[in-house]
């Protein structure tokens, strides 16, 4: 209110407090929103500071900060006693769900059920023992995380004495006290405030003897300290500055002198400061004379109260209104980018998916084979699930065609001669959100049927060994390039590390995507570690005993009766080309991430079997995500989708025992004979020996026989 002078005989009027939130406040509690309340809109208990007022033209608000809030954990953030500037209060605060809700919250009620507990404290007597709860304070909130805006209201209830209290006298404490008086009060109060104990003590009273001498007490020590010829003062630390005003704390702390001590007359001291000390000047004493109103003594009955914070809006014709804050053009925007990019998925949280782990997510470090058509949407729809760390590997340049199809590129990075793709690839990510940690490898994998010269070999070791190791320091590998020879080389190396792979394959209307197994040596034990188990296993943890491959998924080899090849070869454009129906890439990509997300929440990880939608074993009833399907085919022709399961196979000549047993014992030279001579995988891993097989097989038809319908089987 505005500074008015008080005359003797007039009602007592108090300045009302005023609030302060630091945006670490709203920080805070927007985390504490998304992460664990979710829609519980149930009150949270919180902590408010302020202390005595400290400039002669300023007074003191109630601040909250982001330790006003208690922590994710649900432990009450911890508040150092003693600090002279935070004196804590408890507060309330009711955060509602929908705009709606906070608009059409009771507020009356609200008040009042918070001014019933500074009455039951009050009789009680906790009033007494913590002083700090005759403040303590309401808060209503709306917090809309899209738009980073927070609409609040403060209330500080206040018991209202009926009849009002009567002021006698107001003036500063230096016309009040003798010097003598003056010089030990200004002493004693220095000394309240900078003992740890009491620095925080919002309420108190001073004893003045005879001789000028003044002591501060506790309030609990009043019965005690009643004695002849003693001035005695109720104090409270005051955060208004008006010099004929006394702050709104005092309003309950004579509520609660007149019901617990039966005063009828109060003389009071309005602590103030200047630069931390004691300023008798700006501080005032006054007196009052109160009644004990009706009813009081009686603790059912319960006193009317006051104290929403006067917001008055401009455009509301002076109606109190509530107040509204937006931190979005304050936010740093790779800050507000990241809690926008991640509000999708804290909301899934909430109702939909609340074993939804972020962690996982967040910390995975993905390798993307191929920066194409499915290599662009894979990326991006990484990020969509809150995958930080990626990392693109090609070789190739970006070229007229590719900006229609492959979503991370545009005109510009077609020009000159085209950008590398893995370049112009993290470089597009980047843009899209800042914070994300990509990678670009300008590099080409080595591929069998593409036999290397003598003078190229180095060369090529070199980019196996790389390959080793980016596979070797990532959590997943994607295969997303557009040859199938290109995919072998990885599908070994992850058969060999035991990382999850996941491949898509497009035709030109219909798709692949498929996970691999796990490789032919690793331990089929239930990991107990959760996010152990939802990455890779270590290669030092391997068990090396093997396991029955039956039991394997298969990889992206294991259907094939021959080696990989050189697949573009004396082939025309159209075969050389990636020529699909523009809408599979999306589609696949979409579902090679799901089906990542699947595994990673699958309490078996990499070791989940595989299932199909029919299949009687189905999860889709236990796990959150639903089925974890080996195999998505999908077909554009028939607008249909399958799920299917593969097994490895002892043949197969990407992660069958055999040829990662070979590749462990001779390395690279393995690799490069691989390269260089086609029919080596197969005489390997007996491929050459099963054709021979099934070509040499003959039937024999007996066209005499006479075969009756009845011993037909129908398949």
């Amino acid at each position: 209110m505005a500074d008015t002078e008080q005359r003797e005989g007039s009602i007592l009027q108090f300045a009302p407090f005023q609030s302060a939130v630091d945006e670490g406040f709203w920080h805070k509690l927007s985390s504490l929103k998304l992460n664990k309340l979710g829609i519980d809109d149930s009150p949270i208990p919180i902590t408010g500071f302020y202390a005595p007022c400290s400039h002669s033209k300023v007074s003191n608000h109630l601040t909250l900060l982001a330790e006003s809030l208690p922590s994710e954990s649900g432990e009450q953030s911890s508040t150092a006693h003693g600090n002279r500037n935070r004196c804590a209060i408890p507060g309330i605060l009711y955060n509602t769900n929908t705009i709606e809700s906070f608009h059409t919250l009771d507020r009356t009620s609200l008040l009042k059920e918070e001014a019933k507990k500074i009455w039951e404290d009050i009789h009680s007597g906790k009033a007494i023992e913590d002083s700090s709860v005759l403040s303590r304070f309401l808060l209503i909130s709306f917090a809309d995380l899209k738009k980073w805006t927070f609409h609040y209201w403060f209330a500080f209830p206040a018991l209202v004495l009926d009849p009002p209290a009567t002021l006698v006298d107001l003036r500063p404490a230096s016309q009040w006290f003798s010097s003598e008086e003056a010089e030990s009060v200004s002493a004693a109060c220095n000394a309240w405030r900078n003992s740890s104990s009491t620095a925080d003590v919002p309420f108190f009273f001073i004893d003045i003897d005879p001789n000028s001498h003044a002591t501060i007490r506790h309030l609990k020590d009043w019965v005690t300290c009643q004695g002849d010829n003693h001035k005695l003062l109720f104090g409270f630390y005051d955060p208004c500055h008006l010099p004929n005003n006394p702050g709104w704390p005092l309003r309950n702390f004579l509520a609660l002198i007149c019901s617990r001590w039966d005063l009828t007359s109060v003389q009071f001291l309005c602590y103030r400061e200047n630069r931390g000390f004691a300023d008798i000047g700006s501080s005032l004493v006054g007196e009052a004379v109160i009644a004990v109103p009706q009813g009081w003594k009686d603790r059912q009955f319960i006193p009317n109260a006051v104290g929403w914070e006067l917001n008055r809006g401009k455009l509301n014709r002076g109606k109190m209104v509530p107040r509204c804050i937006s931190l979005a053009k304050s936010m740093d925007p790779n800050r507000l980018a990241e809690s926008a990019a991640d509000l999708n998925l804290k909301l899934m949280r909430w109702r939909a998916l609340p074993s939804l782990n972020l962690d996982i997510l967040s910390g995975l470090k993905c390798l993307l084979l191929g920066a194409g058509t499915l290599g662009c949407q894979v990326a991006r729809m990484l990020m969509a699930w809150g995958v930080r760390k990626i990392t693109l590997l090609d070789n190739g340049r970006v070229s007229m065609s590719n900006p229609l199809r492959q979503s991370l590129y545009t005109l510009d990075d077609c020009l000159n001669g085209g950008e590398l793709k893995a370049t112009a690839a993290v470089r597009s990510l980047k843009r899209i959100f800042p914070t994300v940690e990509a990678v670009g490898i300008v590099m080409a994998i080595p591929m069998p049927g593409h036999p290397v010269p003598s003078q190229e070999e180095l060369g090529v070791l070199d980019a196996c060994k790389t390959l080793h190791d980016l596979i070797d320091s990532h959590d997943v590998v994607f295969l997303l390039t557009d040859t199938r020879e290109s995919r072998w080389l990885p599908s070994l190396l992850c058969a060999n590390l035991d990382k999850i792979t996941i491949t898509a394959a497009l035709g030109f209307d219909s798709f692949l995507v498929m996970r691999h197994g796990a490789g032919p040596f690793s331990s089929n034990e239930d990991l107990k570690d959760e996010a152990v188990n939802a990455l890779s296993t270590d290669l030092g943890n391997l068990d090396l005993g093997g396991r029955d491959e039956r039991q394997r998924l298969g990889c992206y080899f294991c259907n094939d009766v021959v080696a990989p090849v050189d697949s573009t070869a004396n082939r025309t454009l159209d075969q050389q080309c990636t020529v699909t129906r523009p809408g599979l890439a999306p589609i696949a990509s979409a579902l090679a991430v799901e089906l990542l997300v699947g595994i990673l929440h699958h309490p078996r990880g990499i070791f989940a079997e595989g299932e199909a939608t029919s299949s009687s074993n189905s999860g889709s009833s236990e796990m959150p995500l639903g089925i974890l399907p080996h195999q998505i085919r999908g077909s554009f022709s028939q607008f249909s989708q399958m799920t299917l399961v593969g097994h490895s196979s002892n043949s197969c000549t990407a992660c069958s025992g055999t040829v990662v047993s070979e590749y462990r014992k001779r390395g690279m030279e393995f690799i490069l004979q691989a390269i260089n001579h086609p029919t080596y995988l197969e005489d390997l891993t007996g491929l050459t020996e099963l054709m021979k097989s099934a070509f040499s097989f003959k039937l024999d038809w007996d066209a005499d026989t006479d075969v009756d319908d009845d011993d037909c089987v129908e398949i």
